[in-house]
């Protein structure tokens, strides 16, 4: 081993043999970070300061292995072997024995060997006061993709990620809370993804991981139940990372936000926290017509449930891309947006950057250069297939494509009456080239810079990986979820997913699922619009008075029951929306999440931790609704002092409810009386 070379007088060595460099600190009474030689390590020891918690990073010798502790319990670790992987074409390697390090300008630096012959890594470390820099690369040698590996064990509980690709279904029907109690690997997981996905996991253990990349990557947690972690950026270069070390999983969120930003505004109005979107989609799919959606919109108008935008979804388009509606299937479109608002709604349509290659829009696009390019020849404009057929997507980078595509959708405002967009699709496709030196990133920021000049009319958007979209202030919907109870149980513990890696005006995807499945169950619609009365904002589209089934083209008619209790759970979303409207302004000012894990507000109660039926809405509200087609649960509540809204008493926390009645008509709801914010949470849930 080759030690520093002392540059200060601050070098010395102490009397067990171990060797420190203690690093002057510009503040008298804070210490600096402290590096040590031991037997089988090399050690950076920060000690604990105002806000900060203090922590060690331990890293072995014979295979390099990094160790994170706090108060001298391991917090983090890396496995052993493993924990620098990169690729050499289609060959894994991994870096071994440290070789040599040094202390340079408060970075730690180390060298190692690699099982690839004539290739070394080098690893460097620069600790601040509750989190430390990564940055690795490999010399002698190319490498494609760089990873780092880590025991899931060593942090306990694993969080964070964003909507999970699972085989089991994710993130449509799937959503392992926590992460690695099921299975999640995404070689795609990219800027560009359709998922709302961040390089940022968190765990029970408080600790994070943000990888500062935007190139996709190639993350699996407990793939194959192999209990690790694997982040694989799949380029070659330096790999960046941040890793958190902090005394709760909160402050490590906080952490992650005051790097990525908190949302500058809240895209959504208050009547869309209020109340209801009704969107078109799982009433009809695509077999949707003038005639279906004024009859949608009158029969919710004449059963009295509540919403403020009645949106038209895909398929009334003329072709894909060109912006016109379809004159068969809606003859009359200025009358039915006239209708629509007569009863009281604003009126949207459905809309994307995806151009089929059939429309008449298309031709034009490529004759004056607005589309995006291929990759392998970005001379030529890329063509990529999805649900819809096969497209040519515009190039936000391109401002003359950009003022032609907004200048279409005001032409549309205009014509017809139209109040907003739904956006779908992506704004970038990795099957494509980034134009003007941009990256696959920039295209995120472009998507939230021209969506929000137009109201999103609480259907959101999914843009993301972008400090531009943390601040956007957009309202995040989910992928499309099943019609089941599964997929009840994913859009809680997705939204937990979603809001948690900083994105915290959340709703489920539409009340009763979609994904071209039989419509809902009277108790699945029920318990669903149950369960996002209790969350920020309320995405409807499967009526409970009628829909049809797109399995057998037949009439569906729920009963009186149903169109009674959805308009209940509306009703009760509606009375909190005073309350959650302060958790927006609260959340402006924060960062934090308003649908939120119970564990960020009891951090102590380690029950919470593997808690994925219940959440904290703001931090008075504690939702328990019934997520499954029992009539019982159990309800965990933490210490405080708890009123329980169904059966009008208060219980002492912490305590468990066993077997806790829910007929169809009980939500189970708590408040702690406690908490900000509890009396106008409690007035509104006790108002008939």
């Amino acid at each position: 081993m080759r030690s520093p070379r002392p540059r200060t007088s601050w070098f010395t060595a102490l009397s067990t043999g171990a060797l420190v460099l203690a690093v002057p600190s510009t503040a008298a009474a804070q210490p600096g970070p402290t590096v040590a030689e031991a037997a089988n390590a090399v050690e950076v020891h920060v000690a604990r300061s105002a806000g900060a918690p203090g922590y060690t990073v331990s890293v072995t010798k014979d295979a390099l292995r990094m160790t994170t502790s706090r108060g001298g319990r391991t917090v983090l670790q890396s496995t052993g072997g493993d924990t620098l992987r990169f690729a050499v074409g289609n060959t894994w390697q991994h870096a071994t024995k440290v070789t040599g390090w040094a202390w340079r300008d408060g970075t730690l630096r180390i060298t190692a060997d690699t099982t690839a012959p004539g290739i070394t890594a080098e690893l460097r470390l620069t600790p601040g006061a509750d989190r430390y820099a990564l940055a690795w690369d490999v010399h002698g040698g190319t490498a494609d993709k760089l990873g780092l590996t880590y025991d899931l064990g060593s942090a306990g509980h694993w969080y964070g990620h964003g909507e999970t690709a699972t085989p089991q279904g994710g993130p449509g029907v799937d959503q392992p809370w926590p992460l690695e109690r099921g299975t999640v690997r995404d070689k795609a997981f990219s800027p560009a993804s359709y998922a709302m996905i961040d390089p940022f996991w968190y765990t029970s253990s408080a600790t994070g991981l943000w990888v500062d990349t935007g190139e996709v990557m190639d993350v699996g947690i407990n793939d194959g139940g192999d209990g690790l972690g694997r982040f694989v950026v799949q380029r070659g270069g330096t790999y960046k990372a941040t890793v958190f070390v902090e005394d709760t999983p909160l402050e490590v969120y906080r952490d992650y936000v005051g790097i990525v930003g908190k949302p500058a505004k809240s895209d959504s109005t208050y009547r869309q926290f209020s109340e209801p979107l009704w969107n078109s989609w799982a009433q009809f799919y695509t077999k949707v017509d003038q005639a279906k959606l004024l009859d949608y919109a009158e029969k919710l108008h004449a059963n009295r449930e509540p919403g403020h935008t009645v949106q038209l979804d895909d398929k009334w388009e003329s072709h894909y891309g060109n912006l016109t509606f379809d004159a068969t299937t809606f003859p009359d479109p200025k009358a039915m947006s006239d209708r629509i608002h007569d009863l009281g709604f604003d009126f949207g349509v459905w809309v994307t950057l995806w151009i089929n290659l059939d429309s008449a829009n298309y031709q034009y696009a490529v004759d004056h250069g607005y589309l995006l390019g291929d990759r392998a020849d970005p001379a030529k404009p890329c063509k990529v297939t999805w649900w819809n057929g096969e497209a040519g997507i515009i190039d936000l980078a391109n401002p003359a494509a950009k003022s032609w595509y907004e200048n279409n959708l005001r032409g549309l405002m205009a014509k017809y009456r139209i109040d907003g967009f739904k956006f779908d699709t992506r704004f970038f496709d990795d099957r494509c080239a980034p134009s003007g030196g941009k990256q696959r990133s920039d295209y995120q920021r472009l998507g939230a810079e021209m969506a929000d000049q137009f109201d999103l009319q609480g259907a959101g958007i999914r843009v993301h990986w972008t400090p531009e979209a943390h601040r956007s202030g957009m309202t995040i919907r989910q992928e499309d979820k099943g019609t089941g109870w599964n997929s009840v149980k994913a859009s809680v513990t997705q939204n937990l997913a979603i809001s948690t890696v900083g994105y915290p005006f959340v709703e489920t995807d539409m009340i009763g699922g979609s994904l071209s499945d039989p419509p809902p169950s009277k108790e699945v619609l029920i318990r669903w619009a149950q369960s996002a009365a209790l969350m920020p904002q309320m995405y409807s589209s499967t009526s409970p008075v009628d829909t049809w089934d797109v399995t057998t083209g037949k009439h569906v008619v729920y009963d009186q029951e149903t169109i009674d209790r959805y308009r209940a759970a509306v009703k009760t979303h509606q009375r909190l929306a005073p309350y959650i409207w302060d958790q927006v302004q609260s959340t402006l000012k924060t960062g934090d999440p308003i649908m939120r894990p119970l564990f960020f507000d009891f951090p102590a109660d380690q029950r919470t931790y593997t808690v994925d039926d219940e959440w904290m809405l703001g931090p008075a509200v504690l939702a328990a609704p019934q997520l499954t087609a029992g009539a019982s649960r159990d309800v965990v509540l933490p210490s405080g002092l708890w009123f329980d809204v169904t059966k009008k008493r208060v219980i002492h926390g912490a305590t468990t409810l066993s077997g806790y009645a829910t007929p169809l008509g009980v939500t189970p709801t708590f408040v702690n009386l406690l908490a900000p914010g509890a009396a106008k949470a409690l007035n509104a849930l006790l108002t008939p």
